[in-house]
């Protein structure tokens, strides 16, 4: 049972982490004049960028440590 919770702990923390990525790349695109199209794209890919490299971490760790 112990596992589970810290699976889902740390699945919640990767997901906070990529949306507040999101949300800083998306004002720092504004405050640099962006349109808001153009701001969403970017704040996308950082959430997609985030969500990414969790998993690549993820998959190094497991490769290694198993």
């Amino acid at each position: 049972m112990p596992t589970l919770t810290v699976v889902l702990f740390t699945t919640v923390l990767i997901v906070l982490l990529a949306l507040m990525t999101a949300a800083t790349a998306a004002k720092l695109a504004r405050l640099d004049g962006a349109s808001y199209p153009t701001a969403i794209k970017h704040a996308a890919t950082a959430f997609a960028g985030v969500l990414t490299l969790a998993g690549v971490i993820t998959a190094a760790l497991t490769a290694v440590l198993v």
